[in-house]
């Protein structure tokens, strides 16, 4: 007797593409069952909680893998994450269960980096604030300054801060280095980094730009006394994961006109709330995690998110 296994599929990307994704499932309908959720984000613990019971794989966004949906997980055997971030699962636990948990290591290394210099073009040369002032019918001429003339922060030299430092070099930016790990000096020496501590780039940096993983050191890596430090000069970004940041002291920052401003592509909650302070200012400038978004790049991830679940599953993998 064939046995069916049965496979939810929650990664919002995927839901977005679902004809195309449908196509690449086809030639495994005989032997795996896929179910479509319904999802917006991402499920939290307690949507997954009614769905996981009798589920042998998932391919999931950043849903919420708690020990207790783990534990519901009776027949769960692969996890199998849409991108790079799995600091929505729990990993050790997971794998204490013999579950697998697999991502796309540097999936959206370049579209992300090209979003991080939009908006760092995007406030030194003004662009959308000009914009906005013509269309309004005005002839209002903005200040605005060369990249060239700017120190850039960058907190996280991994796959994607490097591919930032690359960018910003190109434009002659200064550019404030820093990472919990030791990073090559033939890197650091050919992009003119100086690799200094964190509180060095909140003092000096025109714009600090966030590139860290989430876990439990760097949650909520920037607070009031951090954003205290950067100062009405600075510019923040973060194209990362929303939890860097403590909301609460952000707002307060923006509406007390601590900093300069904030570029968001992450939030602590998503989606964004209508109400958010950071929808009505000026300059905040905000997408809806919207960073990866590239055709080319969104088809690797898709591809490489099936074979990690069909592998995990023991099922032959079809290119």
């Amino acid at each position: 007797m064939k046995v069916i296994k049965n496979v939810i599929i929650s990664a919002p990307y995927m839901h977005l593409e679902k004809d195309k994704i449908q196509k690449k499932l086809n030639k495994y309908e005989d032997k795996i069952n896929f179910i479509w959720a319904e999802v917006e984000e991402g499920l939290e613990e307690k949507d997954l909680l009614k769905m996981i019971e009798g589920i042998d794989g998932i391919m999931c966004g950043n849903d919420k893998f708690t020990k207790n949906v783990i534990d519901k997980a009776k027949k769960l055997k692969i996890i199998s994450k849409w991108g790079t971030g799995i600091d929505s699962i729990d990993k050790k636990y997971a794998n204490r269960k013999g579950i697998i948990v697999c991502n796309t290591p540097n999936a959206f290394t370049e579209p992300v980096a090209d979003t991080t210099l939009g908006m760092i073009l995007n406030f030194a040369r003004n662009i959308s604030f000009t914009d906005d002032e013509m269309k309004k019918g005005n002839w209002k001429k903005m200040r605005c300054k060369s990249l060239c003339e700017l120190t850039l922060g960058i907190i996280g030299l991994g796959n994607i801060g490097k591919a930032v430092a690359k960018r910003a070099s190109a434009f002659g930016m200064k550019i404030l280095g820093n990472d919990i790990k030791q990073i090559d000096k033939n890197f650091l020496q050919k992009y003119q980094i100086d690799f200094v501590d964190k509180k060095t780039i909140y003092k000096k940096a025109d714009f600090v730009t966030l590139h860290c993983t989430l876990n439990e050191t760097s949650y909520h890596l920037i607070t009031k006394k951090e954003l205290e430090l950067m100062g009405t000069k600075t510019f923040l970004i973060n194209t990362a994961r929303g939890a860097l940041i403590k909301t609460e002291d952000l707002e307060g920052a923006i509406l007390n006109k601590v900093i300069a401003g904030v570029a968001l592509d992450v939030f602590e909650s998503e989606p964004l709330e209508i109400d958010s302070i950071f929808r009505k200012y000026k300059n905040c400038v905000v997408s809806p995690h919207n960073a990866n978004n590239s055709p080319y790049f969104w088809n690797k991830v898709h591809d490489n998110t099936i074979k990690n679940l069909i592998e995990g599953l023991g099922v032959k993998y079809y290119e």
